[in-house]
């Protein structure tokens, strides 16, 4: 479904300070009177990575010995090896673990079912609403419950019966056509199948006569271009920004890697108007109505042929010139989306001169020609993490940028870069402050004397 520049929520910003992703540290010995508690807390953490990054198993586990250790320590053993492997993995474990406990928290299971004698049934991982529902929901789509316009439609805010807020997406029923009749299919099919804190969650659909309607969450903070464009009179820092760049790369890296599914999941539209921002700034990335299953390289197959579907400025020129369509074409759309971020700017600049009306193209040439700070928001202030970091974000988009699928970084890879640039960027910046600090103290030392 496709729905450029749909705006699902208000302006409102939150004063809430950003939750920060969990971090594990490991210890080289643990006291013996500890250990029942440290046991329970293992548990649960082998618990919660197990089941985002394995499969569900078939076949149930054979017995150990009692010469083997537990299998709570065993499962505990494996994950630190492959968190010191992998440190931005910890972050999917936090986030598919906040995902899981949003799931029990608001099932809806048994909610729908009598209340308007509906006949539809409940398919596994998604509900089917019935109109009087819809119009429930929305107050018979008012004018007030409008929210945002789209090409697919119009989006209204709405509140379910148990006073879940949800964004109610409409499509028009006057330009309903086979091509919007795919995208919608498409968008309800995969967002059925993914759960990812960085996702916008799927609550469910309707498909009745000329009705085709999408319920997802409602993420209440506007989207990424809005808050680029400062519409509401809020500048987003760069450490806000780098915060959001890592978290559409786990949100892609999930598709691409951890989805459960057979195939990756190709987004195909990732752009900074399908990005809607939380009250304190989380990203969730929206609107699945281009997505495509990926290639099965079980087969040999390393791409998936397909008509060109995206937006201009965030498409592969290579996926362009010769409709092969990878996980590499996501890439490629994230390394315009990190310009974008640093610079913000939109991908294509009409009113600009000629040579800065592709954005990606003047940025990556400011930045080979070593002036990659030029690109900065002239919003943003230049300091020394800031200036550290810019050259950093503009390395790895220009890698994404690569003409061709092989000579671009996969999405994983994205993330742990990401990972390590904010993670110097914060050190940097507290130094910069307790530089500061020293400096205030001295100058008032010098006036006091």
């Amino acid at each position: 479904m496709k729905s450029p520049g749909t705006h699902w929520s208000s302006k409102k910003q939150s004063l809430e300070e950003r939750s920060d992703f969990s971090s594990v540290s490991s210890s080289s010995s643990t006291s013996r009177k500890s250990t029942s508690g440290f046991k329970t807390a293992a548990k649960s953490v082998a618990v919660a990575f197990t089941s985002c990054f394995t499969p569900p198993e078939t076949k149930s586990s054979s017995s150990f010995g009692e010469s083997e250790p537990p299998s709570w320590l065993r499962q505990l053993s494996t994950m630190i090896k492959i968190i010191h492997t992998f440190p931005f993995l910890v972050s999917f474990m936090s986030d598919v673990s906040s995902a899981g406990s949003d799931r029990k928290r608001s099932s809806r299971r048994g909610i729908y079912t009598s209340s308007y004698n509906s006949t539809q049934t409940t398919e596994p991982g998604t509900l089917k609403f019935t109109m009087p529902e819809i119009y429930k929901a929305t107050k018979n789509f008012a004018p007030s419950f409008k929210i945002g316009q789209g090409g697919f439609g119009t989006v209204y805010k709405g509140r379910l019966d148990d006073g879940t807020l949800v964004a109610v997406k409409r499509a028009k029923k006057n330009v309903y056509d086979k091509h919007l009749g795919v995208e919608f299919q498409s968008e309800i099919k995969m967002l059925a199948r993914v759960e990812h804190l960085n996702l916008v969650r799927f609550h469910g659909y309707l498909e009745h006569e000329d009705e085709k309607i999408v319920v997802v969450e409602y993420v209440p903070n506007g989207t990424l271009r809005e808050r680029l464009d400062c519409l509401d009179g809020n500048i987003l820092d760069l450490a806000a920004r780098l915060d959001i760049a890592i978290d559409v790369a786990h949100a892609v890296t999930y598709l691409h890697m951890y989805t459960g599914t057979d195939h990756p999941i190709i987004h195909r539209d990732i752009k900074s108007s399908n990005i809607l921002l939380t009250e304190n700034l989380r990203a969730k990335v929206a609107d699945f109505g281009f997505a495509r299953l990926a290639a099965d390289s079980d087969t040999g197959a390393t791409h998936v042929s397909t008509q060109v579907k995206g937006t201009a400025g965030y498409l592969d020129p290579e996926y362009l010139r010769t409709y092969q369509l990878t996980e590499k074409s996501d890439v490629y759309s994230f390394g315009v989306l990190l310009v974008e971020l640093v610079s913000g700017r939109r991908p294509i600049e009409p009113k600009r001169e000629l040579k800065e009306r592709i954005t990606t193209r003047w940025a990556m040439k400011k930045f080979t020609d070593g002036e990659g700070i030029l690109t900065l928001d002239p919003m943003l202030l230049r300091n020394p993490s800031t200036n550290l970091a810019v050259e950093k974000i503009l390395e790895l988009a220009l890698q994404c940028l690569a003409p061709t699928r092989q000579g671009r970084p996969s999405m994983r890879r994205c993330a742990e870069i990401l990972w390590g640039v904010r993670k110097d960027f914060r050190e940097l910046s507290a130094s910069d402050l307790r530089s500061l600090s020293s400096l205030s103290q001295r100058s008032i030392s010098i006036i006091e004397d």
